[in-house]
This record gives C-alpha cells, sequence and structure tokens, in this order.
C-alpha cells in the first residue's frame, strides 16, 4: 500500500470513528480535551475553537451546562437520527428484523448491542457510521496484506452501504442538526459531518467507476 493510499485509508477510518462516537453519545471531558489539544483536529471545529463560552468554563462545566443539554435536543428528544424516520413515507421508525439497515448488518454479521449503545434501532447514524469504520479498517488490513481483491470486495459494500443508505438520509439529518445546534461545538460536527459523508462518497464514486483499481 503506497502512501497516499495509506494516508486516505487512515483518515477515513479515524473520520468515520470519531464521528460514530460523537453522534452515539455525550461527548466526554477526556475527547474534549484531545480534541482542543490537537491543532489538526481542532481545525475541524473552527466555530468551537472561537466560541467565547469555550474559554470562560471549564470542560466539564461546559459540558454539563451546554453540550449535554444541546445533545439531548439534537439527538435524542426534537431530531430523529434514524434513518427509517427519513425515508419510509409514514415517518415510523422500524425497530425489527424488517428493517433494512439490521438485514445488511445481520448478513454481513455485524452485531449491534442496542442497549450498550443506547439507541432504539440499527439505523441509528451512529451506528451506520460505526458500521462504514468498520468496513474502512477490514479494508485497510487487506491492502496492507496487498489482498487487492478482496479490498475490492470491502469496498463495494462501502459505496453499496452509502448509495443506498447513508446518502438518503444523513445529509439531510445533518442539515437539520447545523440549523438547530445550540452550541459551536455540535454546529461544527454536523458541518463537518456533512462534507466528510459528501467527500466519502465522491470518493467511493470515482472508485468504483476505476473498477475498484487502487492503483489508478
Amino acid at each position: 500500500m503506497n502512501n497516499d493510499l495509506q494516508q486516505e485509508q487512515t483518515a477515513r477510518i479515524n473520520f468515520y470513528a470519531l464521528l460514530s462516537r460523537i453522534t452515539m453519545s455525550e461527548i466526554d471531558e477526556g475527547l474534549l480535551k484531545s480534541i482542543e489539544e490537537d491543532e489538526n483536529m481542532l481545525a475541524f471545529f473552527p466555530t468551537y475553537a472561537s466560541w467565547e463560552k469555550k474559554g470562560k468554563m471549564s470542560r466539564k462545566d461546559l459540558i454539563e451546562k451546554y453540550l449535554n443539554v444541546d445533545f439531548t435536543n439534537l439527538f435524542l428528544l426534537h431530531l430523529i437520527p434514524y434513518e427509517s424516520f427519513y425515508v419510509r413515507d409514514d415517518q415510523m421508525m422500524e425497530t425489527g428484523g424488517d428493517n433494512p439497515v439490521q438485514q445488511v448488518f445481520m448478513a454481513l454479521d455485524f452485531r449491534v448491542e442496542l442497549d450498550k449503545a443506547r439507541v432504539m434501532s440499527a439505523d441509528h447514524i451512529g451506528v451506520e457510521l460505526e458500521f462504514m469504520y468498520m468496513l474502512c479498517d477490514s479494508e485497510r488490513k487487506a491492502l496492507a496484506d496487498k489482498d487487492f481483491e478482496a479490498a475490492a470486495e470491502i469496498a463495494r459494500i462501502q459505496y453499496g452501504f452509502m448509495k443506498d443508505h447513508i446518502m438518503e438520509w444523513v445529509p439531510m439529518y445533518l442539515l437539520n442538526v447545523k440549523s438547530e445546534a445550540g452550541t459551536a461545538f455540535y454546529y461544527d460536527v454536523a458541518d463537518l459531518g456533512l462534507e466528510f459523508v459528501m467527500s466519502d462518497f465522491e470518493y467511493l464514486s470515482k472508485l468504483e467507476k476505476n473498477g475498484y483499481n487502487y492503483e489508478v
């Protein structure tokens, strides 16, 4: 695996892992500290970096008084972070085995512990992003082993899942988060997530058009 491809895969893995974690549960002091103290990472949170409240409060107070409240509003109460809500005509959540996303996960042996993840259904935005993280990591390992056939098959799954599922609703949901965000942090989360999923789908689309030839 050449350096450019390795860097591309590492970046994709890191972005999916970060976005999955942030959209799945409330931010904690450790993760917030790691974002603030890494200049490269903080660059993806420009509004938060210059947020007035950030410089006046401890991380603990900032989380408890503002960020947790905003997370609850955006991911638990007022907005619905589930694919079925966005794609079904009746806007009902599909929490059972008939959920198309759950069927994809079962076919690929991706297990979702709903109670542990604190989500109601497998088609939660954080779970779908975690699935993409897992696929990207598997693709990276295949490329490191020079198993280009396996890597291409994993990339095909990624492209299909992005096209049939994530791109059908995640951009719309993140636009709503961006519009409704009450803090600079979650505004930046939505902006980063929106930009990343759009660019990653573009990357996967080009790979698909090239016949999954990693040498091109």
